[in-house]
């Protein structure tokens, strides 16, 4: 029975020659959120840089120019390293840093869940479908998916900051990220 036990730890051991797809499939996944974050803030950053700074409708940070130009250049600057897999470890911090700003200052306040699960939310959701039922074309407008109620809390900041974590401790992973060929070509003792 141990041999056996040895023998289907050993098979499985042996997908660790696989072990670069997990940061490379973090990278992937994150490069699409950060980029479209980043490109709509430069797209029209004095609506950016007013958001950031209004305490009435938007989130009244100190010093709003700064910090919307640093969380943009973050959030794009970061979306293309982390395709490349450059710089992997160091521009994890940023956009951690990035990550728990957004949840504090703009999801903190609707709790844990990021779509709305409450009976409120389904009532009003019942309501909404059939009024477009009703009055749009509900084919249309629901083929590319179902309708929901944003409860906007801070699960999707907290699930990439995980990811985040994850690449801050391991790196961009082996053989497809420019960081494990900068590592192998000028540092000796380099651990991806």
């Amino acid at each position: 029975m141990l041999r056996l036990l040895n023998r289907l730890q050993d098979l499985l051991d042996a997908t660790r020659t696989l072990d670069f797809l997990a940061p490379l499939a973090i990278r992937l996944y994150l490069v699409p959120i950060f980029w479209m974050a980043g490109t709509k803030k430069l797209a029209d950053m004095d609506s950016t840089i007013a958001w950031f700074g209004n305490p009435d409708w938007g989130l009244g940070l100190p010093y709003p120019e700064i910090m919307a130009w640093l969380a943009a250049l973050t959030e794009a600057g970061g979306a293309i390293l982390l395709l490349l897999g450059l710089a992997t470890r160091w521009i994890s911090i940023p956009l951690m840093v990035t990550m728990v700003v957004a949840a504090v200052t703009v999801h903190w306040q609707h709790g844990w869940a990021a779509i709305a699960e409450h009976p409120e939310a389904a009532e009003k959701l019942e309501k909404a479908m059939a009024i477009l039922q009703e009055h749009g074309n509900y084919e249309w407008l629901s083929s590319s998916g179902e309708f929901v109620i944003l409860n906007n809390g801070i699960e999707f900041a907290a699930t990439y900051f995980i990811m985040l974590l994850v690449l801050f401790f391991y790196g961009a992973g082996r053989y497809l990220s420019l960081d494990y060929w900068i590592a192998r070509r000028f540092r000796q003792r380099a651990i991806l």
